[in-house]
């Protein structure tokens, strides 16, 4: 959509018109904002289980992942959790200013970068979930304690992926929306009723063309006559 200026900003992308007062109770009460809120839960849970219950210290004193010893696993784990947490942070301050963009190209960015960091947020909470699964399937239980914080992190794990599957649905949904309107506002000036269509140039005069006063005709007199005295 191109920028048209407030006037063709006014309720694009499914947000309410910019200049208007913010209102907090119907921002809280939005679908968006819940789901964000509470992906930004699931993340904390995730790296805070790590990070006070994922390690434990072996025979030697060593500390170690409790996903089978491997530190990939729980760095992996507290990494996306956190990054997963801040986005979240970004996004909703976005969210609260999005009514106040005027543009209508820079709501489409913003909409845009929402639905791309949303994407890949759910394969990374994907892959995650997967590598935690499996590195805790393998874990030795006769060498440690069994923690319920470490198997609570797998479990937001793959609760964060269904979470962000929805914030990738609603991102997508406020970008079509968009796309529609300006298809739905921009009209064809060829196919505008009110322009007149093209006429011929009309005659001078009304009357039909006429001979022009020298012609290329040969002389019916057959030669040249020469003017008389």
């Amino acid at each position: 959509m191109e920028d048209g200026g407030s006037g063709a900003a006014r309720g694009a992308y499914g947000a309410p018109s910019s200049g208007g007062s913010f209102d907090l109770e119907r921002f809280l009460r939005q679908p968006q904002t819940v789901t964000r809120i509470i992906s930004a839960l699931f993340a904390l849970i995730v790296f805070a289980c790590i990070i006070s219950e994922g390690y434990w210290n072996d025979s030697t004193s060593t500390v170690k992942c409790l996903y089978n010893g491997n530190e990939d696993a729980c760095r992996y784990g507290i990494g996306i959790g956190f990054l997963a947490f801040l986005g979240c942070i970004v996004f909703f301050i976005i969210d609260i200013y999005f009514p106040q963009l005027s543009s209508a190209t820079d709501r489409r960015y913003v909409v845009l970068a929402d639905l791309g960091f949303s994407c890949f947020w759910c394969f990374l909470w994907f892959v995650g979930f997967c590598f935690l699964t499996h590195e805790w399937a393998i874990t030795k239980f006769s060498e440690i304690m069994i923690v319920s914080g470490v198997q609570a992190a797998i479990a937001f794990s793959f609760f964060s992926i269904l979470s962000w599957i929805m914030l990738s649905i609603f991102a997508y949904k406020r970008y079509k929306m968009g796309v529609d309107d300006f298809t739905q506002s921009y009209a064809d000036p060829t196919q505008d009723s009110t322009i007149p269509p093209y006429s011929s140039y009309p005659n001078v005069g009304g009357g039909s063309y006429q001979q022009p006063p020298f012609s290329n005709n040969p002389d019916p007199a057959g030669g040249y006559q020469p003017p008389t005295y």
